[in-house]
């Protein structure tokens, strides 16, 4: 067969354009992941939660995923590609435009309800699109036809990035308020107002602890800061008699503005999604379901899927990875803000530096790969992100915040390249395979809010064993790395090796 034979392209001249919308979808999901990871943070500053509550934010967006990925497999393969693609779209809007109802009832609960529906739409699109792809030409090219597609992903992870960090999370109000409070943390203690005889009395002292520990939720924030310099303020705003307000605009106000702000981009995005829905719906797809798949008997399939050790450790190892990337990419912001008082747009920035370098690694890790099989190099990459987690937990300053970003390096690869390892060999087992590689998404959902809930223990002081409690909680994903650099040393060393480079 000739190079140029149809057989043999990249991508077929007849299925062009299906080509390049079905690879739209691709950034389409990597805007969604990305523009909310950011927004844990916003929703605990805006909603006056704890980490453990804002992290729920991230629950409900993977647990749509949980929820729907197995039974989006089992539509696509009574309907269509074409049909799964439509449903998720529709889903997809759906959630983005309940945000509008959310923001105007200052309801957090509904915002993850958006959210929750939001990702439903996700599940389908991302079970429906990596199947298709493979199958729109032949066997031959599919692995470079699915990397060429899947190299949008992170353009849109790049795109929702940088709208969470210079349109919303630089205009919200909240962060004037703890900019303000951070500069009187820095130029005002406790002793020093005891010193300047502003605190005359015992009385007087008992008043500005009360104040600190009563606060209206305006002054919420000050939970954050020691404890010396929460009672100055107290003290300060209790004697001005503005703890319900903040520059003149009562706390409410500038709740329901910078929820505003937040629901801006999904309304945005949500209009485009109906866009390219309208265009699907007006475009003749290609159908390259076989009979043979159509057939494909679910749960026959699933018990020949389990009894499979390599398929059956991979959907761990990838709850895991997906767990341990969420909880890199939300607490980054955490780590920024309390440890090293950036606010949280700068923080984010920090956030879009460490993509760019997942985008790199990308990249030399491919090229790496044709050195060292996918398991080894599973193993290295893990092990190396293990090395950097301890860095972030035990290292001050930026030099940990650097570490953290370093570890987007070493996960670049990791899902395709698990995803590979489990799929290898499955033949028209692989869609609903694929299915339950997508379930596994659920880690997602599930470990953040331990972060949280971590964070939390540190209490009043953030001390966990005289360690910052937001560099502790690292030593979850550190966990998460361990079991998947497990996975890969099983993968070389008891399960069969995987032929040739798994599909990117």
């Amino acid at each position: 067969m000739s190079p140029s034979s149809p057989a043999s392209r990249l991508v077929p001249p007849g299925v062009l354009w299906p080509f390049a919308l079905v690879t739209l979808l691709f950034a389409l999901w990597g805007f969604a992941n990305d523009v909310t990871n950011p927004l844990v943070k916003a929703f605990q500053d805006v909603f006056l939660i704890s980490s453990a509550q804002s992290s729920l934010v991230q629950t409900a967006f993977y647990g749509g995923y949980a929820t729907m990925a197995l039974p989006a497999a089992l539509f696509i393969r009574r309907y269509s590609y074409k049909a799964g693609i439509m449903v998720g779209l529709c889903l997809y809007a759906t959630g983005a435009f309940i945000a509008i109802p959310a923001a105007a009832s200052v309801n957090f609960n509904l915002f993850l309800v958006a959210l929750y529906v939001l990702t439903f739409g996700l599940a389908f699109l991302e079970t429906t699109a990596n199947p298709y792809i493979l199958s729109m030409g032949s066997a031959e090219t599919a692995t470079r036809r699915l990397n060429l597609a899947q190299a949008f992903n992170p353009i849109g992870s790049l795109t929702g990035m940088t709208v969470a960090s210079f349109f919303i999370l630089s205009n919200l109000q909240v962060e004037d308020f703890r900019a303000e409070v951070g500069e009187f943390q820095g130029q005002v203690r406790f002793s020093e107002l005891v010193e300047a005889q502003e605190l005359s009395s015992l009385q007087e002292w008992m008043v500005a602890e009360e104040a600190a520990r009563a606060l209206d939720p305006a002054m919420v924030f000050l939970r954050d800061l020691p404890y010396d310099a929460a009672l100055a303020e107290g003290l300060k705003a209790f004697r001005a008699g503005e703890i319900s307000e903040f520059r003149g605009r009562p706390f409410g106000e500038m709740q329901r503005e910078d929820l505003r702000i937040i629901r801006t981009p999904y309304v945005v995005i949500g209009v485009v999604v109906i866009g390219v829905l309208l265009v699907f719906l007006l475009t003749r797809m290609p159908d390259t379901t076989t009979p043979k798949e159509a057939r494909l008997a679910f749960f026959p399939t699933l018990r020949i899927l389990l009894r499979n050790r390599r398929y059956r450790e991979g959907v761990i190892a990838q709850g895991f990875y997906v767990g341990a990337q969420i909880m890199c990419w939300t607490f980054i912001i955490h780590y920024a803000t309390s440890i090293l008082g950036m606010s949280a747009a700068r923080a984010q920035n920090h956030n879009i530096v460490a993509m760019v370098i997942f985008c790199l690694s990308r990249f030399i890790c491919t090229f790496v790969l044709k050195f060292f099989s996918p398991g080894k190099l599973l193993c290295v990459l893990s092990m190396a992100a293990v090395v950097l987690l301890l860095g972030v937990i035990f290292l001050p300053g930026m030099i940990g915040l650097y570490c953290l970003m370093g570890v987007s390096a070493c996960m670049s690869l990791m899902f395709p390249t698990i995803y590979g390892i489990a799929l290898n060999g499955m033949g028209d087992e692989a869609k609903i395979g694929s299915a339950g590689l997508i379930f596994a998404i659920v880690g997602g959902a599930l470990m953040p809010p331990l972060q949280g809930a971590l964070i939390d223990l540190g209490g009043a002081s953030g001390l966990i064993l005289g360690l910052p409690a937001v560099s502790v909680s690292f030593i979850l994903p550190l966990f998460c790395f361990l079991v998947i650099a497990l996975y890969g040393w099983r993968t070389f060393r008891i399960h069969p090796e995987p032929a040739g480079s798994p599909p990117f």
